[in-house]
């Protein structure tokens, strides 16, 4: 039974969930009707923001160490044959993570709704727009509370379908509706492996509620009784996350959805849609093995690399931001793989705020720019621009990992995490592509920063024109930088644990799934052993050994990362500074110099031209040949079928005609002579019926006689 108290969140709770779609709805239904109709959602959504306020406070103040469930039977299906009783079940899961991160979606969306309502002013379909950004929320809202996998597909799905509708916005634009398709179809490839898991899991424990599966899981139940399947569950369930959080090789969408509007940029890249598929794997990080982790370490150590190679050499303000955003997720998948699963949140939620600061800071530049997203056609707005221009770096120093800000702190975690997973095991690629990518996040932002803000102007027209943005525009941007200095989750600059955020509200889970399925280093009871047990096989021994010596590197690693990492954002902001502000070298001779090196990176690895000639054209040309195959084949045969059945009709109609009622004719023909001739006879005269008697009568005589 739920008390007053919990019943409490559980009703605010379902108030956030629900107060985004009625927004939605009224603002549809009402769009062409009442012309500030996009007020009551922005309303709806201020209060929903308000209430994931209170709840965050209720939780952590009252309930930070319980979890809270609610949840109802939705189907029953009773007894069914090799599943026994079986039901679905339908609730929500308020824990420290999931109001944490409801909090971060509703300050995000709230932020982006007032942004908004001045940069979207006089778009034709104003009040639409804002009607989509409610179902948006809604869905994201969905994911954070759900308890079970199903509802988190269904909600998954309606995200897919809410960003489908927002990043073709503008669907008049060729550009825009093609990034809207690119967007879901690429988004369907991963989530066909996700729901192919759900199914796993739901065929072998009969429901689809997150914590009773993880319970039988730690009961030693496993997908065909096999530790191999349970992995490929895990890496089936992370295929969703690839494709939601734009992880290599289903990058490819992000970059191009900047298509749609930068406040709309803002939101799916920042706290809610990318996002998604980080929240969805720390929900299912307890049933992770081993193996499963491991796969998801390298995906993120690919996709934290190979986007910020590319975003070194982009001109589109956005596009650098898109790859710095795919980068930074890949961080964070890299730091759940090596088992740093509360940095990983932590950075989740940091990002969250200095990339959403970083994308409506870009908002604000182009708006007044007339539009224009080329950087090296600005120059010189940081006189024109002071706060879009004082949060924009403040944001960049957190995406740096540059002391004093959340970035670091969030950063260094995952970092240390790294360091510690190749001293423990071996592995040291993961803590190299750490450490790189660190530098080339500090290059490109600050690249960024520089052509925008530094310098001289390049187009004297529109910066002429520029100015800062009114205060609906800047306010958002002001928060969102505010919420990046460190103060917000620790008192200590340099040491993230010591805060409230690590400390006391995020906790590593427990661990559901069998000891030598897994890495046990992730175990915290693990942690604490001094010498292995006697009587646990070899392969546990070797598990709480290995778990001792990542446990030990985790602690040590802590002062030799930071410093590494400081390092790293230092050689990154100066390179930038040398290349593009005090124009010590020039970018362009360096391009020329390693012009392969530069052309693979504009070209985005031409990962787009490789998808195009092999699955785009592959699907063409294989459906170019199955209508060869069906006009040419296929028809032919029909039409063969069809020809054989005319000319056989024809013919068999000329057989009827001429033969069968040749004789048929011949026959009535034949009757009416033989009637004709008999009828000579009947000339109904008794004397002519005597005579032919007579005569009769006379031949059969003849003939006896003659026999």
């Amino acid at each position: 039974m739920i008390n007053m108290n919990e019943s409490i969140l559980i009703n605010l709770a379902l108030v956030i969930l629900f107060l985004p779609v009625i927004g939605f709805i009224v603002a549809l239904f009402l769009a062409k009707k009442v012309k500030k109709i996009f007020l009551f959602e922005n309303f709806v959504i201020i209060l929903a923001f308000i209430c994931s306020v209170a709840l965050l406070y209720l939780k952590l103040t009252y309930f930070q160490s319980k979890d809270i469930v609610s949840e109802f039977q939705w189907i029953d299906f009773g007894n069914v044959p090799l599943f026994g009783k079986l039901s679905v079940e339908l609730g929500i899961l308020l824990d420290n993570i999931s109001v944490i991160m409801l909090f971060a979606v509703a300050l995000i969306s709230m932020l982006v709704h007032l942004f908004s309502i001045e940069y979207m002013s006089g778009d034709k379909r104003y009040n639409r727009y804002f009607a989509y950004l409610g179902i948006f929320t809604f869905s994201m809202n969905g994911i954070v509370l759900t308890h079970n996998f199903l509802m988190m597909y269904i909600f998954w799905e309606l995200v897919g379908l809410s960003s489908y509708l927002l990043i073709g916005f503008w669907y008049e634009k060729k550009s825009a509706s093609d990034a809207a398709k690119k967007a879901f179809i690429v988004n369907r490839i991963g989530d066909i492996g996700m729901f192919s898991g759900i199914l796993m899991l739901f065929t072998t424990y009969h429901t689809f509620t997150s914590d009773k599966i993880f319970y039988q899981i730690s009961q030693g139940a496993l997908p065909f009784n096999s530790e191999f399947w349970l992995t490929v569950t895990g890496l089936l369930l992370f295929c969703g996350a690839i494709g939601k959080s734009a992880q290599f090789p289903l990058h490819v969408w992000l970059p191009d959805a900047m298509e749609g509007p930068t406040p709309v940029s803002a939101l799916i890249h920042a706290a809610t849609m990318v996002a998604a598929g980080v929240f969805f794997i720390t929900r299912i990080f307890t049933m992770l093995t081993g193996d499963a982790l491991f796969v998801i370490a390298v995906i993120g150590a690919l996709s934290a690399f190979i986007p910020a190679t590319i975003a070194l050499t982009q001109n589109d303000i956005k596009k650098v931001l898109a790859y710095s955003t795919i980068s930074q997720l890949g961080y964070m998948i890299l730091a759940l793989g090596v088992g740093a699963y509360t940095f990983a949140f932590f950075h989740l939620i940091t990002h969250a705020f200095f990339k959403a600061c970083l994308f409506l800071g870009s908002g604000s530049v182009i708006h007044n720019m007339h539009h224009e997203q080329d950087i090296t056609k600005m120059g010189g707005l940081r006189k024109k621009m002071p706060v879009t221009y004082t949060t924009f770096l403040i944001s960049s120093l957190a995406i740096s990992g540059v002391p004093l800000t959340s970035g670091f702190l969030s950063k260094d975690g995952i970092l240390a995490g790294t360091y510690a997973f190749g001293y423990a095991t071996g592995h040291w690629l993961f803590a190299a592509a750490g450490f790189f990518v660190a530098m080339l996040t500090a290059f490109y932002m600050f690249r960024l920063i520089i052509l925008t803000f530094h310098g001289q102007p390049k187009d004297q027209h529109k910066f002429e024109h520029a100015h800062e943005s009114k205060f609906v525009m800047a306010m958002p941007l002001v928060v969102l930088a505010v919420l990046s200095i460190f103060i917000f989750y620790t008192p200590n600059p340099f040491n993230p644990e010591q805060g409230w955020f690590l400390s006391k509200w995020i906790k590593a889970p427990q661990i559901s799934v069998p000891e030598n399925a897994r890495y046990s280093f992730m175990k915290p009871d693990a942690a604490q052993k001094t010498e292995p047990d006697v009587n646990k096989s070899e392969t546990a021994k070797q598990e709480i050994v290995y778990s001792e010596t990542y446990t030990e590197a985790l602690h040590h690693a802590h002062i030799p990362a930071m410093l590494l990492s400081l390092l790293m954002a230092a050689s990154g902001i100066l390179l930038s500074f040398l290349f593009y502000q005090w124009k010590k070298f020039d970018p362009d001779k360096l391009a020329e110099r390693v012009k392969p090196l530069y052309k693979l990176s504009y070209n985005k690895w031409y990962f787009d031209e490789i998808y195009d000639a092999v699955f785009v054209a592959g699907t063409v040309g294989l459906s170019k040949s199955l209508a060869w195959f069906d006009n040419t084949i296929i028809d032919g045969i029909v039409n063969f079928t069809a020809d054989f059945t005319r000319i056989f009709s024809k013919l068999s109609g000329k057989f009827d005609n001429i033969v069968v009622d040749g004789l048929v004719n011949f026959m009535a023909y034949l009757s009416g002579f033989i009637g004709l001739i008999f009828r000579k006879f009947q000339t109904g005269k008794v004397q002519t019926y005597v005579v032919l008697v007579i005569f009769s009568l006379v031949i059969l005589l003849f003939l006896f006689k003659t026999f």
